[in-house]
């Protein structure tokens, strides 16, 4: 038998029992591990994401805790989860179009409604059978008491550290991710203020914690950043610089054109991927 047909008939049984080669073999055995640590294997586009939590705390909140603190994206009796689930088609559908998985929600000013965005956003989106979403709180700073901390104040979780914890090097990812009893959504939260965020937040390990985000598990995870307000300080221009795109949360009846046009400038070299209007009552 010549050499070429030999080594057709090797091909041949390699194929019809399995058989993998060498390198091959090693490269999946490690992608196995790697899965078997975080999540299951993903499963095609059209099929439900399933999540296993071997490393992430998982909480138990009962919906009406979630209701009252202004999380309503799930129930459906409320109108306003209708202009949610609006907002996160028209966002997912822009994603899409950038090949991009993660946004950052800023405002101009405080306290116009960017957290309650974030959040409501971010557990609409885990409805969605074929997505995760993590929820990241970059709001390290928090200069008064009129800041809402996402953990504490809208799902009533008292945490010992967060981000900002992970960025000074005193806390490991897996033991800061949270799991709030919402299917497919994990949130980081921010753990201890920082006068010096905006050295962290744009420093190498935000950039790689970031990167590590977007990579690890593909398109399928969408990846929410809660900033601060673009007009307060400096820390959103940093996060900007690592995510897809944008979204601008503006009040109604408080962020001016001005304020719009000076956060439109700052921003100009980045993607904005839309605005929304907060605090609109329909007649």
């Amino acid at each position: 038998m010549s050499k070429l047909k030999k080594a057709l008939e090797r091909a041949k049984q390699t194929r019809e029992e399995g058989i993998l080669e060498p390198d091959t073999g090693s490269r999946l055995k490690g992608a196995v591990e790697k899965a078997q640590t975080t999540r299951e294997p993903q499963p095609e586009k059209s099929e439900e994401v399933n999540i296993a939590y071997t490393q992430t705390k998982v909480l138990d909140i009962d919906a009406q805790s979630l209701k009252k603190n202004k999380i309503i994206s799930h129930i459906k009796e409320e109108w306003m989860a209708e202009q949610i689930s609006i907002l996160r088609t028209q966002l997912l559908h822009k994603l899409e179009e950038i090949d991009g998985n993660t946004l950052m929600v800023t405002s101009a000013n405080p306290g116009e409604g960017k957290t309650f965005t974030s959040i409501n956003l971010g557990v609409s989106i885990a409805q969605d059978l074929n997505r995760t979403v993590l929820l990241v709180d970059c709001d390290l700073r928090r200069p008064d008491d009129s800041h809402f901390d996402f953990a504490s104040d809208f799902f009533g979780v008292e945490i010992n550290k967060g981000l900002a914890d992970y960025l000074l090097g005193q806390a490991e990812l897996k033991d800061i991710l949270l799991n709030p009893g919402i299917e497919r959504l994990t949130i980081l939260p921010g753990g201890k203020p920082l006068l010096n965020s905006s050295e962290l937040l744009a420093s190498r390990k935000m950039e790689m914690l970031v990167k590590e985000m977007k990579e690890r598990y593909g398109k399928d995870r969408i990846i929410i950043f809660d900033s601060p307000s673009i007009l307060a300080i400096s820390d959103p221009l940093s996060i900007a610089r690592f995510v897809d795109g944008i979204l601008l949360v503006v009040e109604t009846n408080r962020s001016t054109k001005d304020d719009i046009k000076k956060v439109m400038n700052l921003l100009k070299d980045r993607v904005i991927l839309g605005t929304v209007l907060n605090k609109f009552k329909p007649q």
